[in-house]
Order: C-alpha cells, then structure tokens, then sequence
C-alpha cells in the first residue's frame, strides 16, 4: 500500500468518468479503499454495473448519464475536488462510428475542461492512449516523439490531450495527461466485444480453443498490469510536479502478440497452437513499446507486475465467482 496516496485521497471527494468501465472501476475500487468519496459517471457504453459489485455503496455514487451531456458534467465536476476523466468510447468502436468518437471523446472532454475552468478542481487527470504515437520511428517512444493519428480513436484522443494543454495553458486548469499502453488484468471482461487482447485470448482458452490471432503475431505491444496503470493515474493527480505534464503508462517491455498467445496457452495447459486470421482496419501499428523514465522520475512510479504474473492473476480472477460468465463466447 502507498501510505503517502492514501493520507492524500481519505476523505476526498472525486468524480470518476467512466467509472464503470474496465479501468474506470478498478480505479474507483483503490479511491474507495484508499478512504475517497466518489462519484461515479457513466452511460454503459461498455462499463457494466457488476464491475462496481462488492463496492461499499455507502463511499460512492452512481450517475448513469454521459459526458456529452454538459448540464450534467457541470453538476458533478462542481462538487469533486480530483476528476478523473476516463469516459470514452474505445478504438473499434470509434473506427465504427467516428462521429460518437467525436461526440464523446471530444465533446465529452471539453465539457469536462469546461466545468473545471468555472469550477477548480485541485486536479483533472485525462487518460489518453499511446494509439497516439502511430507506427514510431524509434523504440522505446518517448512523449515527446512524433505524433501519427491513424485511426479516428488516436484522432480524438489526442484532440482531448490538445484541449487539456490549451486550458492549462490559457485558464490554469490543473489537467495532467497520461497515455496508457494496453492495460489488461481484473474486471476486463471478456464477453465485452470492444475488450482487449488479453481478455479474448484467455476467453478462448478457458473453453480450451486455442488464441485467434489476427495477421502474422509479429506485431507487438505494451502490456500493462490495471492496477499498475492504476498507481501510475493516482500518482498523476497527487504529484505537485506533474502538472501540464503528460506521461506514458506501460512497461518498457515489448511483447509480439504471438508470444502473448503462447504464453496464455501454457498458462492453461494447452497444447495447441495459435490460429491465425485476417487483420483488421485497427491493426495498422507493428511494433509498440514505451519509455516510461519520465514516470519514473517526476511520479516515482515502478510498475510492479511483469506480464506472466498479470496473465496469472487474470486467469486466477476469471475463475472466481465475481467474475463474468467466462464460458459464453461474446
């Protein structure tokens, strides 16, 4: 436990967009157990209300509504002193219709900023992604690399960062960015058809069918623990240095995806191997890994969980009882 995070979070009162989400509802978990009262938005786009089950309901309160909806944000960012801004809608479901991408991870985002400008927060996080960098010309990618918008998600998303920085810079909007690198672990659901990697591989092999891998696997990515990704985003809204500032959440690690299929069938005891198909409009990034040293030094941040411990852990979460129907292919 980080003694520091929790005296800084008792007793506080935050809003987490999103909140019902995968990340969304891992976060409120920590912010509840670390002593905060929250405040949950969400429209169940793809958050669910079994991912708040178990939380003490007496530490916080659910708000089905959306970002788009300014009234509303204002009312809500009004009375939070952290807002952690996670509402959005993800890459395939933005690639399907980039208008409520537009909508939503723009409009949304500028209600937010706009509510935080007339009410001060004492700090909004914005949680962006690395589908920024796009294709890298060098590895590991720094924040400050080349920004490569490839898809209309990396579009919007960077749009939001954009927003972020002007209202820091033009209203002393307290805003610090941080871009997250395919976060996996506890509450991801699988049956969720806009769920990660992860997620599908070990849904497939709990029914004992071996990962469906789009292209050749050679691609590679990130892979980051939630609750690393967690630490990393509380860590953001607490530091006093890390304001205006925006930070990539990963590992450092590069894994091709067909090194994540294997190490999940020797996970579950399978013999199969992989199986191979046609890649998708948003499989356009070949190879990902992210300098996290900026993290390290401005947020003391460490991520703790190497992937075959993450991999273990999820397995291990997706046979519990809380877990979702892990045998009903989505």
């Amino acid at each position: 436990m980080n003694y520091a995070v929790k005296s800084e979070l008792s007793g506080r009162r935050v809003l987490v967009t999103g909140g019902a989400g995968f990340i969304g509802s891992n976060l409120v978990r920590r912010l509840i157990g670390e002593g905060a009262e929250v405040t949950v938005l969400d429209d169940f786009f793809t958050g669910r209300v079994e991912n708040l089950r178990g939380i003490d309901s007496a530490h916080y309160h659910l708000v089905r509504g959306s970002v788009t909806d300014a009234g509303l944000v204002r009312e809500l960012v009004s009375q939070a002193e952290l807002v952690f801004h996670l509402a959005a809608r993800n890459i395939i479901a933005s690639t399907r219709n980039p208008y409520e991408d537009f909508e939503t991870n723009i409009g949304g985002t500028l209600n937010v900023l706009l509510a935080a400008r007339d009410f001060h927060p004492q700090r909004v996080v914005y949680t962006s992604s690395v589908s920024v960098y796009g294709n890298p010309r060098y590895l590991p990618i720094n924040e400050d690399d080349r920004i490569s918008l490839l898809t209309p998600y990396a579009v919007s998303k960077f749009s939001g960062e954009g927003y972020c920085q002007a209202f820091y810079e033009s209203y002393d909007v307290p805003v610090v960015v941080v871009r997250y690198s395919n976060v996996y672990g506890l509450w991801q659901d699988p049956q969720n058809p806009y769920c990660g990697v992860v997620a599908k591989f070990m849904q497939r092999a709990q029914l004992g069918q071996p990962p469906a891998i789009h292209g050749d696997g050679q691609q590679t990515r990130d892979f980051t623990f939630v609750e690393d990704a967690v630490e990393a985003t509380l860590l953001a809204a607490l530091s006093p240095k890390s304001e205006g500032e925006v930070f990539n959440v990963g590992t450092g690690v590069e894994t091709s995806i067909e090194a994540l299929a294997r190490a999940v069938l020797d996970l579950y005891g399978l013999e199969s191997a992989p199986i191979y198909i046609d890649r998708r409009d948003i499989d356009n990034i070949r190879r990902r890994v992210v300098n996290i040293e900026k993290a390290r030094r401005v947020l003391r941040w460490v991520p703790q969980v190497t992937l075959l411990t993450g991999l273990r852990r999820t397995k291990q979460w997706l046979e519990t009882p809380e877990a979702p129907d892990r045998l009903s292919m989505a």
